[in-house]
């Protein structure tokens, strides 16, 4: 394949990739009062992890994770930004 086709490719292009989406601080809000905690309380996710790789988080960010289920058909996860 010429060098001018080749294509790079993305690990959110997989099909078991979840979307992954860094929330802004209104959204952080509204999830910490849903969830009475602080951002830092939820489980980590290292910043170094590949499907965070075009979203260019910060530490500290909270990153939303929408999965699809067969049984539950859509689940959300949050996961707090952390050095790797």
């Amino acid at each position: 394949m010429p060098e001018d086709e080749e294509q790079e490719l993305k690990v959110t292009d997989h099909l078991l990739v979840p979307k992954h989406e860094i929330l802004n601080e209104k959204e952080v809000k509204n999830v910490s009062v849903q969830y009475n905690a602080t951002p830092d309380q939820f489980p980590y996710i290292q910043i170094s992890d590949p499907a965070l790789r075009e979203l260019e988080p910060k530490v500290g960010n909270l990153v939303k994770i929408t999965r699809q289920s067969q049984t539950a058909g859509e689940t959300i996860y949050y996961r707090f930004v952390v050095e790797a």
